[in-house]
């Protein structure tokens, strides 16, 4: 089991909130993947992504190696977020706050898993 095992719990917990918030999307996340051109078409991938993560979070802290792979790709899923808001220069709360305190957040739960 890793320890702590904390920083991969309460990033499992806020993955399935996003999960749930991202079904049928809130109006900020709505506006968010709007503002960012991100295609309607592909949004319904987002709760589907965010249950694997949770899935290999909360599995992770027994086995160590998938908490890595998953936290890895959420950090790769931020960056591309972060790209994404640049790109658009989308640089209000979206960016400053949910993208970049999300990847804080994955880089943190990564070192976590690597150094436990």
């Amino acid at each position: 089991m890793i320890e702590p095992w904390w920083p991969l719990a309460v990033l499992a917990v806020v993955q399935f909130g996003d999960a749930i918030m991202c079904i049928k999307p809130m109006a900020f996340i709505r506006q968010c993947l709007e503002d960012v051109g991100f295609p309607e078409q592909y949004w319904w991938l987002l709760p589907a992504l965010k249950i694997a993560a949770t899935a290999g979070l909360i599995i992770g802290i027994w086995f160590r190696p998938l908490a890595i792979l998953t936290c890895a790709a959420l950090v790769l899923y931020f960056l591309i977020a972060f790209a994404s808001h640049v790109r658009m220069k989308d640089f209000g709360r979206n960016l400053f706050l949910n993208c970049t305190g999300m990847l804080a957040a994955c880089i943190a739960a990564l070192v976590f898993s690597i150094v436990a």
